[in-house]
């Protein structure tokens, strides 16, 4: 598996890495056997990246994630993220300095570690000073707590008012052939600090595979279910530009999921694709995507088939959380 550096001093991690998300929530029904499975297989094919979240199955994932990886934690670059509080069935952004050292406690607790390799802000909460969320993380680096800071969803602003309190070693945005709004403003201001993109949702939430049914065919438990991509005319209209990505994959001899991928590897050293699964067999299927590299043609010929503002519905039913 080849490496990538995340930002300007950060940690050396795996060209692809391993979103464990869906391991415990919000694709349906997971199974925890299969879940640590997969994941000792991603060590086993050089994946070293492993991104969860406290918020993740109300921490239940980050149990998982630590289990996982309790006598294989030197293989692993371990990220988790503080900032959504979800409490009687309500959602809130939390970024005050104390309850990231809490939060911060909470997470090392779960997942059996003595450190976090890289500690994101999921979400921020615009009432709190960006600068004095930092530094409070910052001082969780001092504390040997953590070893690099990271955020998640921020604007380009944010993020520069951020890097100037501490070194930001990745921004992780969502980020695929059918979500590419961070390259007007977002990306350029991450290379200008020195940070790196992780990309979420690399395959659109396999919208990008071709083979996702539609909404009304998914669980119950599926989130999937009330995205507006996925619904109506919009997912009409997607549809069509999925088929142009899997013609263009079926030439290159790849799946759909592995020419999405091999094309966000493309955008640049500084990009690392973070495609979650809890299946063995589609582990493989992404994994195999850091091998593939795209000819200039394949690449422009992706772009003339899904420009950038050609998909159609927003990422999320709400969007007030993001880009702040």
């Amino acid at each position: 598996m080849k490496k990538r550096i995340l930002g300007t001093g950060g940690p050396q991690v795996s060209a692809l890495g391993l979103g464990c998300m869906g391991m415990s929530e919000f694709y349906g029904k997971g199974d925890e056997k299969e879940s640590i499975a997969v994941i000792h297989r991603a060590l086993d094919l050089g994946i070293d990246f492993l991104d969860t979240a406290d918020m993740y199955g109300m921490g239940a994932n980050e149990d998982l994630v630590g289990r996982a990886i309790k006598d294989r934690r030197d293989e692993v670059v371990l990220a988790t993220k503080f900032g959504i509080k979800r409490e009687g069935g309500t959602r809130t952004v939390e970024n005050s300095p104390g309850y990231i050292r809490a939060a911060c406690d909470a997470s090392l607790r779960r997942l059996g570690v003595d450190h976090i390799d890289l500690y994101y802000m999921h979400r921020r909460n615009p009432d709190v000073p960006i600068e004095e969320s930092v530094g409070a993380m910052a001082e969780l680096v001092q504390q040997g707590k953590v070893r690099h800071l990271g955020l998640s969803e921020v604007s380009a602003e944010t993020l520069r008012k951020a890097a100037s309190v501490h070194p930001i070693a990745a921004l992780q945005s969502e980020y695929s052939l059918f979500t590419r709004g961070i390259e007007a403003e977002i990306l350029p201001a991450a290379r200008e600090v020195g940070t790196a993109l992780v990309a979420y949702s690399p395959i659109s939430r396999g919208l990008l595979t071709g083979t996702l049914p539609r909404p009304e065919g998914l669980p119950e438990d599926d989130f999937r279910r009330h995205m507006p991509r996925m619904a109506g005319e919009n997912a009409e209209h997607n549809a069509r530009l999925v088929a142009e990505v899997q013609r263009i994959a079926q030439a290159a001899g790849v799946t759909a999921a592995q020419l999405s991928l091999a094309w966000l590897l493309a955008q640049g050293e500084d990009v690392v694709p973070i495609p979650g699964t809890k299946r063995l067999k589609y582990l493989e299927e992404n994994a195999a995507a850091a091998a593939i590299t795209l000819t200039a043609e394949q690449l422009d010929t992706l772009v003339v088939a899904v420009p950038a503002d050609a998909v159609r519905g927003p990422r999320y039913p709400n969007m007030s959380e993001v880009e702040r």
